[in-house]
């Protein structure tokens, strides 16, 4: 069996050593609210504070320049159950048995409010849900949702609800609050304002006219998404929450778009992540250290005054946000198993901080997703139009033949390649590829799967 310690740089036991130094006398009396505003299929490079000029998103770099960014942030898996049930329990999906879309985690899993409600906190979880059984999520759940107007209108977060239970809590009682948006989910609202003609497409996509309005109602959705967080966070200022807030902004995976969710691509499985918390967390930096969301539970733990249970996948980010390092793990693992009968395609993957290896566990399955086999809201209105290009186009022919048959093994430069456009499995080093291959099967094994 492989020792966890070998992925983690930093442990819990030097985590815990930090938390006198990291809360002073005040907080250790009255610990902080914790808020985290966790977005819906928000791409990281879809932010101004990423790097992206085309979409508009200033509450979200306003955050970035009060907080700290990290640059190398992962989802435990690119599609929502998997991925949210593995932050609520600092546990992978092997681990606590939520691996495919949709599927519930094991009866007796401990999620975050199981560890924190003990600690004084009210855990409430507005918006979204997306996991279960509720006996393993015991939240209390607050609807926060605005019906969609009409059948190409997705659900909107009730900004307003969200007001009037901050104004009626008790600010006094420690708040655990996690804002669930449904935003950019498909199905993406009205282009509003973006000029499609203007945009850039991601790396490995067809240039189409359908790609280009597809990706101007995907930035509407982005922008009404980050207006929404604007709503939140003059809430909590409004009502007396910003004196004593760590607040973190975050996504599930990545957007819904090829090669990103429901992939192992770094457009499917990095993420935003910021985190604001005044006199705590220095403001306008950000870190290179590689982390995952699992991450997450044990540092609302340890910020709560409690103590993160050992067997935990995650390991408190303590030390990142007190500033003590920028280095928090050696490698970053992510699974993704599928999501009901269209996406079949199990992969795995490990990422160092050079390389990424990405096992697919049945190349001899087409792959395939609802943005190839679903309606036209899912991706089929300009999917249809990548398939029309390729009978003519041999880029396009490449990259739809590129979408649907995976190789076996996957292997990426980072450093040169950061958009995985060349696999390197015929050329790179034997040495490092079996370095990578080693690493996998050693985790699986931790986890409790069979390589």
């Amino acid at each position: 069996m492989a020792s966890r310690g070998v992925w983690f740089t930093v442990g819990a036991a030097a985590a815990l050593c930090l938390t006198g130094s990291f809360l002073g006398a005040e907080e250790k009396k009255q610990p902080p609210h914790l808020v985290l505003f966790l977005a819906d299929d928000h791409g990281v490079e879809d932010a101004g504070c990423y790097g992206n000029p085309d979409v508009r998103t200033p509450h979200i770099d306003q955050l970035a320049r009060e907080g700290l960014r990290f640059e190398r942030a992962y989802c435990a898996s690119p599609s929502c159950t998997p991925s949210r049930s593995a932050l609520y329990t600092g546990l992978m999906p092997a681990r606590n048995g939520a691996h495919p879309n949709h599927t519930p985690v094991h009866e007796g899993t401990q999620s975050l409010a199981h560890y924190l409600a003990p600690l004084g906190y009210r855990v409430v979880l507005f918006g979204k849900n997306h996991v279960s059984p509720r006996s393993a999520f015991p939240f209390e759940h607050v609807e926060g949702r605005i019906p969609p107007a009409g059948p190409d209108q997705g659900s909107a977060l009730d900004t307003p609800r969200l007001e009037q239970f901050l104004a009626a809590h008790d600010s006094k009682q420690p708040l655990c609050l996690i804002v669930s948006s449904w935003s950019p989910h498909i199905p993406w609202p009205k282009n509003d304002g973006y000029n499609p003609a203007e945009l850039e497409l991601p790396p490995g996509s067809v240039d189409t006219p359908e790609s280009r309005k597809a990706r101007a109602r995907y930035y509407s959705d982005v922008t009404q998404l980050d207006a929404r967080l604007g709503s939140c966070l003059a809430s909590l200022e409004r009502h007396g929450y910003g004196k004593n807030l760590l607040f973190i902004y975050s996504s599930d995976h990545g957007a819904q778009w090829p090669f990103a969710k429901w992939n192992l691509y770094e457009a499917g499985t990095r993420v935003p992540l910021i985190v604001r918390w005044p006199e705590h967390v220095q403001a306008g930096q950000t870190t290179p250290a590689m982390v995952s969301l699992v991450d997450l539970l044990p540092t609302f733990i340890e910020m709560a005054g409690g103590k993160p249970p050992g067997e935990l996948d995650g390991r408190s980010l303590a030390p990142v946000l007190a500033g003590k390092t920028d280095r928090h793990r050696e490698a970053i693992f992510t699974t993704h198993t599928g999501d009901s009968r269209i996406n079949r395609s199990p992969m795995r993957a490990v990422r160092t901080v050079r390389y990424k290896y990405i096992l697919n566990l049945h190349p001899e399955v087409k792959y395939e997703t609802h943005i190839s086999r679903g309606v036209a809201r899912d991706g089929r209105d300009y999917w249809d139009s990548w398939l029309a290009a390729a009978k003519y186009d041999r880029s396009a022919k490449r990259i739809v033949a590129a979408y649907g048959n995976r190789p076996r093994e996957e292997f990426y430069d980072l450093t040169r390649d950061p958009h995985e456009q060349r696999n390197l499995s015929e050329s790179l080093s034997a040495s490092i590829k079996n370095g990578l291959r080693g690493k996998l099967i050693a985790w699986r094994e931790d986890q409790g799967e069979q390589p």
